[in-house]
């Protein structure tokens, strides 16, 4: 784990550079999750140069510039939409924040790009999808725990590569440590959005990259609040069971209850079924035995192995993004695939049974 302030990721291999510094322009709006230190070092490792901070606590912008001192500090959000060089808007606001911000930059001629959740509600969902067809902006999402973690983009590969043959199912596991010291929006559900609008849209966005589906039915959704009960609204809990168009099924856990012995925030694993082969993924530690991340098995008619890819393969999104933005393409990732990961999240968060 690399760690600047606070709590947060920020992977150490760098992204590919892209371009020259200057072309690509962007700016930080809403820095309420650590994740916007991830977002803005990826897009800066490949070329981008970011010219604004806005937040309206000056705490987290002074703590911003201690990592980015280059960074212009702005007065208002209207300050950064009113700069005509700016090519892109990223936030990681409170996430039922994310989506009003997303509509200003794309009003304004920015493209966007969100921390996930990107928005908290069917009604923002909605809204998010008129503007982009209207507007023609981007409204790009950080899915961090594919984009930003290196065994994931080589599995990535791999299943392209047909290594395992067709995928038939994905399980993926994504525990969390709370810590100490959130802020309160952390446990008011109108706020996140509910566990699996939070964290189990990133298992959503794995399992339709991996399973190469366009879309999926929510077969089963479950939430609980088992040990946050001074907190009536927060869920420490959830899981969900995926089907599919093309016949795949999923299964993923997420959950706040990584304990204090584990060496990182959360032991995330992938499982990854094909026709041919399957792969594990274990993204951020092997427990007892290796403190690195990036660990993946695959097993196929090849035979049994280990590879280690921490540092070798890098985050080829952030550059992907950038020229996406640039050359108005759609290699990144697609519009479709991010307002379709959101969409079952929100709705297996609509339709979940809730456990006492």
């Amino acid at each position: 784990m690399s760690k600047a302030s606070g709590m947060y990721y920020m992977p150490e291999t760098p992204a590919k550079k892209v371009c020259d510094e200057g072309d690509f322009i962007f700016a930080a709006v809403g820095l309420d999750h650590g994740h916007i230190y991830g977002m803005s070092k990826g897009l800066i490792e490949a070329g981008g140069l970011i010219k604004w901070v806005y937040d309206p606590d000056p705490l987290k912008v002074e703590e911003f510039r201690k990592v980015f001192p280059q960074v212009k500090v702005a007065c208002s959000i209207d300050e950064v939409l009113m700069d005509s060089s700016v090519h892109l808007v990223a936030s990681a606001a409170i996430p039922s924040e994310r989506c009003n911000i997303g509509l200003k930059a794309m009003e304004a001629g920015k493209d966007y790009f969100a921390d996930k959740p990107p928005m908290t509600t069917m009604e923002q969902l909605e809204k998010a999808k008129e503007t982009v067809q209207r507007t023609k902006r981007k409204y790009m999402v950080y899915y961090g725990e594919r984009l930003h973690n290196e065994a994931s983009v080589y599995a990535g590969q791999l299943v392209q590569n047909g290594e395992i043959g067709r995928v038939l199912q994905v399980i993926g596991l994504g525990p969390h440590r709370e810590g100490k010291g959130r802020p309160a929006w952390f446990y008011e559900k109108d706020k996140f959005g509910g566990i699996l609008c939070d964290i189990g849209s990133h298992q959503i966005e794995q399992f339709l990259f991996f399973t190469g589906a366009k879309d999926a039915k929510v077969q089963a959704a479950k939430v609980a609040n088992y040990n946050h009960k001074q907190y009536p609204n927060f869920e420490d809990f959830g899981d969900v069971t995926l089907i599919a168009d093309n016949g795949a099924t999923g299964y993923f856990r997420v959950d706040w209850f990584t304990p204090d012995g584990l060496r990182t925030w959360g032991d995330g694993r992938l499982f990854i079924l094909g026709t041919e082969g399957y792969i594990e993924i274990r993204k951020y530690i092997d427990i007892t035995r290796d403190d690195n991340t990036d660990h993946v098995y695959l097993v196929n008619k090849a035979g049994e192995h280990y590879i280690n890819v921490k540092g070798k393969v890098g985050f080829p999104f952030f550059g992907e993004l950038i020229l996406d933005c640039l050359n108005r393409t759609e290699y990144a990732m697609t519009q479709e695939h991010v307002f379709k990961a959101i969409e079952l999240a929100l709705e297996a968060q609509n339709k979940a049974i809730k456990l006492e």
